[in-house]
């Protein structure tokens, strides 16, 4: 007799559910082994180009004056900049929140080696975890990265979540851009920006700004506001670099 049904609970159900298992162990394994040579492979890369780059900061005054206080804050740039800038903030233990789909795994492993901390998920998609993340770091007076249009945009749209967050915790917002003169951009949604060896880069600070609203569903509403301060951080480092 052919065509034969696992019947729930008997042997052959009992064993199909055994190969499940075992290919599902099996496929953990080689992500695992990928991981592991990806991780160091992406680290040693980014790290030796980096350290060509000639970066210059503008207007980081204000942010210094933030730290010293120990005024909560979050970095808000677009995600095509995040490559100059994960270099530009490494090993000053800021918490960055990155998505929770498997390639965010690589980016999380590679972040920190530069020594950044991570909270797991997209505030853009209503990720409940991740906000509540973002709001404990906040809270506990630590500083966190947020990109506003990842991980999967649009581009250059401020999703909600870092406001909600940041007006949860009477955090202040720091925009922050960057631009180089000579740099490579991936065919990507974000257009990701990755600066030549020896490029110039330029990093500039937006002015420290909180949201203003008192309730999550009114934060929402700010984000027209937000991307403006964006593209005046952008503006700045533009026009430091001459470009």
């Amino acid at each position: 007799m052919t065509g034969e049904r696992a019947v729930p609970g008997s042997g052959a159900a009992r064993a199909h559910a055994g190969d499940a298992r075992r290919r599902q162990a099996k496929d953990e394994a080689r992500r695992e082994r990928r991981l592991r040579w990806i991780t160091p492979a992406g680290y040693h890369t980014i790290r030796s180009l980096a350290r060509t780059w000639r970066i210059r900061v503008v207007h980081r005054e204000p942010v210094d004056a933030l730290r010293a206080s120990g005024a909560p804050l979050a970095f808000a740039f677009w995600h095509g900049q995040m490559l100059p800038l994960l270099f530009q903030h490494r090993d000053e233990g800021v918490a960055i929140l990155i998505s929770s789909h498997r390639d965010g795994e690589i980016i999380t492993r590679i972040a920190h080696r530069f020594g950044y901390r991570s909270v797991r998920g997209s505030t853009s998609r209503g990720g409940g975890r991740a906000l509540l993340g973002l709001v404990r770091e906040l809270e506990a007076g630590g500083e966190v990265a947020v990109t506003p249009d990842g991980p999967r945009g649009p581009a250059e749209k401020f999703a909600p979540g870092a406001l909600i967050a940041a007006q949860r915790a009477n955090a202040w917002i720091v925009p922050v851009a960057a631009v180089a003169d000579h740099a490579w951009r991936l065919k990507s949604w974000d257009r990701f920006l990755v600066p030549k060896p020896f490029a110039r880069v330029t990093v500039a600070y937006g002015e420290p700004t909180q949201v203003l609203a008192t309730t999550a569903r009114d934060a929402e509403l700010e984000a027209g506001r937000f991307e403006a301060l964006l593209a005046d951080a952008a503006a700045r480092a533009r026009d430091a670099a001459g470009a």
